[in-house]
């Protein structure tokens, strides 16, 4: 875990609008900054940016958050992985906490192995461009593909010369591990003598969402039997290509842009397509689809759709995995590009706008296209018929979701039609599916349960709520409190924007002093639990004489805890316009000056609270007693209760109570 002397390091230096800046035009506007919004579409501005509140907000699609959270949902990473983004940025060193050794030594070989790849990936590019046979086999290859010099360096790649150790030896002369080495498939070692594994190959460096680059494909240029035409990194501790799919750091941002993933089979797919000004496009690589490449895929987006080449024999053997992208509720559609062609030499053929159209004309629906090609196979064969009925029935109920009800009953109704059989029939197989679904997920629940390792000691709450978050969070705009919860965030903005400032001239006491000198324990007089989370960590490090400002909490690690002060940041409730006095004679107190007035109000509203709570408790206590003494006891407690009362609504002054 990164240590939180390197977090504060990182919070002190940040720079929203610089930040925010590196993805979006700002222009200034009064204290605010005005962009279009790069999370929907957008021809007006409506993404603004105020420093002073260190947030930022669209008035379009509702999206707000801190510069952590933008860049997390701009660049799809984690918590730690936007930590670690601005930790490059303003140049700070990352210091983690205590690991294990075992956890030490693997980010160890996890670094060495990047390293290794950044080093490889620099050799093959030089290589391609600045040598004699790089140019002559490697870039007259690409180039006779149709790639131009601005697509070979955006992609960065590579050729490997046609030599037994060219490349094994200058990594070698750098002084990197040879183990490393051949973990990463780089090099080979026969007989003893270390050699280059990617020889005479061009080579198609794979990136992870952040750029970095977790292994190669490296494609043969001479026909060879004895030669597979593609070889591909070896899995490893970085590289795990079930997890991968290539093309996502170039395609990330126009895949969420435009709301839709386009799938392609192989590496010169995508870079075509790319090159085309159609970017929303990543390659499977060759392998069925996996449910981490699905959940890769849905971080951008809910709508995936296919191209199959037109002579793709794997087609109906594709059909029957993508069931697995049903049960991840992303909305499958299919394409198949026309015989002989694949999407590298159709789109080279009909030009972008053509293929752009010919895409959009041609989608078809996954279910209702499975549906067809198997009952073509069926023909007349009753069994194999039956059979269908139960694949289709199986794949409709993995679309279960509360909001997916109707478009489940459109299916059902779609293929009990195609399929010549009674609707109800079918409706009763797909409830049985997800009986039986539901049930084997329960069982399975329950072993895991029994079998669940004690939660990880080296974990704060704060981190694993953040990881739960960050699995399946949610960028949408979330209503934290209810009004009668108005008074309790009022106390914690309170403390945020002002719990340093002096309470009074007459002595050094602060905000926070008076505030937690009060005898009452305002964390029990709240019923907001996030509310309550949020004033139990600020008294702990106001008892520990460490006073945090509002940024600690605005990144704070936890993305509820952070999410909640956003909200209070941009809450414009309580502020007062600053024409007033003038407009209408009046004179207020407004802004940040009306805090000491916010402070005395907001403390007896919750106090005044607990006391009308505690009357009337006692009250009750008072009609169930018999005993004359208990009875007497109420009415002196009613009494104490009732002056508190009287004496706080007269400091309370003009609030108008609920």
């Amino acid at each position: 875990m990164i240590s939180q002397q390197t977090i504060q390091q990182i919070l002190a230096r940040i720079d929203i609008v610089e930040i925010v800046g590196d993805f979006v035009k700002l222009k200034k506007r009064g204290a605010n900054y005005l962009g279009l919004c790069p999370f929907h579409n957008e021809k007006s501005p409506s993404f603004t940016v105020t420093p002073s509140k260190e947030i930022y907000k669209c008035f379009g699609c509702g999206v707000s958050g801190n510069a952590i959270k933008f860049i997390m949902e701009h660049e799809k990473y984690s918590y730690v992985e936007a930590l670690r983004w601005l930790a490059q940025k303003y140049d700070v060193t990352v210091e983690e906490t205590e690991v294990s050794a075992e956890v030490k030594q693997q980010q160890q070989l996890a670094d060495s192995l990047y390293i290794i790849n950044n080093f490889a990936r620099e050799y093959f590019a030089d290589t391609l461009l600045n040598t004699e046979e790089g140019q002559n086999v490697g870039l007259s290859y690409f180039e006779e593909r149709g790639f131009t010099q601005e697509t070979i360096r955006k992609f960065q790649l590579g050729y490997s010369m046609n030599v037994w150790d060219a490349f094994t030896k200058a990594a070698l002369a750098k002084g990197y591990n040879l183990d490393y080495l051949q973990k990463t498939g780089l090099v080979t070692v026969r007989n003893e003598q270390p050699g280059d594994n990617y020889r005479g190959r061009v080579i198609f460096p794979i990136h992870n969402q952040s750029g970095k680059v977790l292994g190669f494909g490296a494609r043969i240029l001479v026909k060879n039997d004895r030669a597979p035409k593609y070889i591909n990194s070896p899995e490893n501790e970085i590289y795990v290509k079930n997890r991968v799919l290539y093309g996502t750091y170039f395609a990330r941002h126009a895949i969420d842009k435009l709301n839709e993933c386009l799938l392609v089979e192989g590496y010169t797919d995508v870079i075509s397509l790319h090159q085309a000004g159609i970017e929303n496009v990543v390659a499977s690589s060759g392998t069925s689809l996996t449910q981490h490449q699905l959940r890769l895929i849905k971080k951008y987006t809910n709508n995936l759709t296919i191209l199959f080449d037109g002579d793709n024999a794997g087609v109906k053997a594709a059909l029957r995995g993508l069931d697995m992208a049903i049960e991840e509720g992303l909305n499958v559609k299919l394409v198949l590009i026309p015989d002989k062609e694949d999407p590298d030499s159709y789109v080279q053929k009909i030009g972008a706008a053509a293929f752009r159209e010919f895409i959009a004309a041609n989608k078809q629906d996954f279910i209702l296209f499975k549906l067809q090609i198997t009952l073509q196979d069926a023909g007349n064969d009753t069994t194999r018929k039956s059979q269908l009925v139960n694949e289709i029935a199986e794949t409709i109920s993995k679309i279960d979701k509360t909001e997916d009800f109707t478009r489940q009953q459109d299916y059902i109704r779609q293929c009990s039609q195609v399929l010549k059989i009674d609707e109800q029939g079918l409706i009763n197989l797909v409830n049985k599916f997800i009986r039986e679904r539901f049930q084997k997920n329960e069982k399975q629940q329950a072993r895991d349960h029994a079998n669940s390792p004690a939660p990880d000691d080296d974990l704060s709450p704060e981190a694993i709520a953040a990881m739960e978050a960050m699995e399946g969070g949610d960028s949408g705009t979330v209503n934290f409190f209810n009004p009668d919860e108005k008074q309790e965030k009022e106390l914690v903005k309170i403390l945020l924007r002002f719990g340093d400032r002096p309470f009074s001239e007459e002595d050094k006491n602060t905000v926070a002093d008076y505030i937690f000198h009060l005898p009452y324990d305002f964390e029990s007089l709240t019923d907001s639990e996030i509310v309550k989370r949020i004033l139990r960590e600020y008294k702990k490090m106001y008892d520990d004489d460490n006073l945090p400002d509002k940024r600690w909490f605005l990144y704070h690690s936890d993305p509820e805890v952070a999410a909640v002060v956003v909200h209070l940041m941009e809450d414009k409730e309580a502020e007062l316009s600053s024409n007033w006095k003038d407009r209408y004679e009046i004179d207020t107190i407004f802004g940040d000056n009306a805090y000491l007035q916010d402070t005395i109000s907001t403390t007896n509203y919750l106090i005044l609270r607990k006391i009308r709570k505690m009357m009337t408790e006692n009250q009750q206590e008072m009609e169930r007693s018999a005993v004359y003494e208990e009875q007497v006891r109420c009415i002196e407690m009613h009494k104490h209760l009732k002056q508190l009362e009287t004496e706080l609504t007269q400091g309370l002054g003009t609030v108008i109570f609920r």
